[in-house]
């Protein structure tokens, strides 16, 4: 049989160690690591490479979700936290399960039978591109994304405009720029409508950063934001900004 390497993430040490008791008697399953923050949980998941991660939603610095958004092939997870209130995401995540705190060892070995069956059918999630086509049950109020090593966590007051860049996004702040995987759409669904607004199929601006709008074509606009930026308004774009600003 083969075994299954688990990392486990959780900023809950007696979480971690009742986890690790649950599983001291499962010989196909290795337990090659623990974190007690996203940050650790990202570095580990790429160094070690687990087939299986159980994962804490409510951690310190950065959550669950946010954790899994900076791997790039993530493993399959089971979700373990003590808030039922996130249960709708973790399976628009497509996680193979997701435990309420606190949980008997019996649902947690259901558990495992179901990333079993997943990991050896060679299902490893395609994360990203499940989150960007379901819906979120709550609007986005930051964006973490990596820049080699380093993590950052940028609240979306901070963004300034996106831009798409084939299958990533670039994230313009009052800092500097940030690319992170993501589709316009994704993006447009999740940001507070009542401070973004989709200009183009390239732009998605933060509506208090306007300055000016000029015509460019007939059918087009140019956009001034307050850092000097220039932006094209499509027709569709124009209709928005018509419907946000009442003109």
């Amino acid at each position: 049989m083969e075994t299954i390497r688990a990392l486990i993430i959780d900023d809950e040490q007696l979480a971690r160690e009742l986890i690790k008791n649950y599983l001291k008697d499962q010989p196909d399953i290795q337990i090659i690591g623990e974190c007690e923050n996203g940050f650790e949980g990202a570095r580990s998941i790429a160094e070690l490479k687990p087939d299986l991660v159980l994962l804490d939603i409510q951690m310190p610095k950065i959550n669950g979700f946010e954790m899994l958004e900076l791997i790039d092939n993530p493993p399959v997870t089971i979700f373990i936290t003590a808030h039922n209130d996130h249960a709708i995401r973790a399976f628009e995540m497509n996680a193979v399960d997701y435990l309420l705190k606190p949980y008997s060892q019996e649902r947690l070995m259901a558990a495992l039978e179901k990333a079993k069956e997943k990991i050896r059918a060679g299902a490893k999630d395609d994360r990203m591109k499940l989150l960007v086509g379901q819906p979120l049950t709550e609007k986005l109020e930051r964006i973490v994304v990596k820049t080699g090593t380093k993590i950052r966590v940028i609240p979306v007051d901070r963004i300034i405009y996106l831009e798409a860049q084939d299958d990533y996004i670039m994230v313009y702040t009052d800092e500097g720029k940030h690319l992170k995987q993501g589709t316009m759409k994704y993006y447009e669904d999740h940001l507070d409508p009542s401070k973004f607004v989709r200009v183009h199929r390239s732009y998605i601006v933060r509506i208090d950063q306007v300055t000016q709008l000029e015509p460019y074509t007939k059918e087009n606009y140019i956009m001034k934001l307050k850092n000097g930026a220039s932006l094209k308004v499509s027709r569709n774009g124009l209709k928005n900004l018509k419907d946000k600003f009442n003109f």
